[in-house]
């Protein structure tokens, strides 16, 4: 690809808060967007929720009201996964962060995308060179991390599987790039580069909040004070969703067997309670505007 990059047509698979949030820095980025999504409510919805995030944008001078108008008026959903993919320059999935989930995906769309099309993952810790095999075409498979929220975290992780070609990670590069993001290439190990750094920590704050070392807003309030950091571990972990973390966790703990990467009890207890952070009203801290 050439920079910048030309408008392409985007496949992206997974209509969550992930998936609606790399349509719309696409679409801001004059590319053409097709979504699909496993449950009416999602498909249904994103329409508007995309919108609306496209109206932000304009409010905020990053885009102007007509090309934010334009850039909705790109976005389509289908009911199929096939479909949505037919006449893909690119493919994006977004699914949840399930093993299973994602491959199957892959195995179904795989063989449906277009034959020169690029394959990419949001995976934020899941082989890319098994989800690549699943694809059916792994050199043209990468990872292409995004963070939430997509609109401000400029970091894209872009990740080589096995068997990726450089051709398919210099266009990856050069599309992320094009949406004003920085890539960072990096290998195909479980957590890549954040989240291998970021969630442990991440679960050693849940271990200090279940063991009553201090209550969750002390906690917070060390790291933020302490360590100048922009946000404590547990409202990180609200505003990503404990059962996000719980699975990277998992991932972490399957593939190293290590025990150091064993998910804390508490974790599991937050996302067996439904406390999930942002998402559901409540986790570590409280939520009015869920």
């Amino acid at each position: 690809m050439s920079d910048p990059v030309a408008p392409l047509h985007v496949a992206v698979l997974g209509l969550g808060t992930m998936g609606r949030g790399i349509a719309t820095a696409a679409l801001a980025a004059g590319h053409a967007i097709t979504g699909f999504d496993p449950q009416a409510a999602a498909r249904d919805g994103a329409p508007a929720h995309v919108a609306a995030a496209l109206d932000r944008a304009a409010a905020k001078g990053r885009l102007d009201a007509a090309a934010a108008r334009a850039a909705a008026d790109r976005f389509t959903v289908q009911d199929a996964a096939a479909p949505a993919v037919q006449d893909a320059d690119l493919v994006i999935e977004a699914a949840s962060e399930d093993a299973d989930v994602k491959t199957a995906l892959w195995r179904d769309v795989g063989p449906a995308a277009p034959a020169g099309a690029l394959l990419a993952s949001n995976t934020s810790s899941l082989s890319i060179t098994a989800l690549g095999a699943a694809s059916g075409a792994p050199e043209r498979f990468a990872g292409l991390h995004f963070f939430h929220p997509v609109s401000a975290l400029a970091l894209v992780e872009l990740v080589r599987g096995a068997h990726t070609l450089d051709g398919t990670l210099d266009a990856l590069e050069a599309f992320a790039t094009g949406l004003g993001k920085t890539p960072v290439r990096c290998a195909d190990r479980p957590g890549f580069l954040v989240n291998r750094l970021l969630i442990p920590y991440l679960n050693e704050a849940a271990a200090l909040a279940d063991e009553g070392h201090a209550t969750p807003q002390a906690i917070d309030d060390a790291m933020t004070l302490g360590a100048n950091l922009p946000i404590g571990p547990l409202a990180l972990i609200d505003a990503v969703g404990a059962d996000v973390v719980l699975a990277i966790m998992e991932t972490l703990h399957a593939e190293f067997g290590d025990p150091k990467y064993r998910p804390a009890p508490g974790l599991r207890r937050q996302v067996r309670a439904g406390r999930l952070g942002r998402k559901s009203g409540a986790g570590y801290h409280p939520y009015d505007d869920a």
